[in-house]
């Protein structure tokens, strides 16, 4: 499951955290009105997508939080995973939509989205059997244990990711989605579709997203 290079980027690129929005500066046209209209009535206040989410794939997300809103309880804060990016880099955005704050960290992709292993999602798939990530909306849900430790589940809502539940499609904590797979093999391994992030990670995650809230995957 995880090929093996040799080149690591240094460790100053693998955690980037608690970077503001501030300013007009940052609202700028890119996020013109379908896009305040998809912000929550209590995070209107910043009007800005963070900085280190890229402004297409941000307004994407929140589209999705839009076209959802009848299912996702809590519009407070969000998680996107910025599947255009490598696994060699923090591509997983922990974004606060009411104080514009985002922290970023590392996460896995599936095998099956990657098959030679170049550390770059190359395929989506919602088929059962296929270990590839999907790409769209999903809803965090409950809490369990299981063969990966303390994971949450997460229901699709979207045709593309649909069948979420059924191919177990979870956040949970994996050794090979450590930092240190980058020292040792200038990127991440391989899920089998999940959303797999550093074991250290794991309860920022979770403490970020909770029950009811939006995790939004794609390649923009």
């Amino acid at each position: 499951m995880h090929n093996i290079v040799e080149k690591a980027p240094s460790r100053r690129a693998f955690l980037t955290t608690g970077l503001s929005v501030a300013g007009a500066a940052v609202a700028s046209a890119a996020f013109a009105s379908p896009v305040r209209a998809a912000v929550p009535a209590a995070a209107r206040a910043p009007l800005t997508s963070p900085r280190m989410v890229r402004p297409a794939l941000f307004r994407d997300a929140m589209a999705a939080l839009q076209a959802h809103g009848n299912r996702v309880a809590s519009r407070d804060r969000m998680a996107i995973a910025d599947f255009a990016a490598s696994s060699s880099v923090p591509r997983f955005h922990l974004v606060d939509l009411i104080s514009g704050q985002t922290t970023t960290l590392l996460v896995a992709h599936g095998s099956g989205s990657d098959p030679a292993h170049s550390g770059y999602l190359q395929r989506f798939s919602n088929l059962n059997g296929s270990n590839a990530s999907s790409q769209g909306a999903f809803l965090a849900s409950d809490y369990y244990v299981g063969k990966h430790g303390k994971s949450q589940r997460l229901v699709g809502l979207d045709p593309t990711n649909d069948n979420a539940l059924a191919r177990a499609i979870v956040i949970h904590g994996a050794w090979y989605s450590n930092a240190s797979m980058l020292r040792t093999h200038g990127k991440l391994g391989r899920s089998q579709g999940c959303f797999a992030v550093g074991e250290s990670e794991l309860a920022q995650v979770f403490g970020h997203l909770g029950n009811n809230r939006m995790l939004y995957a794609a390649k923009v």
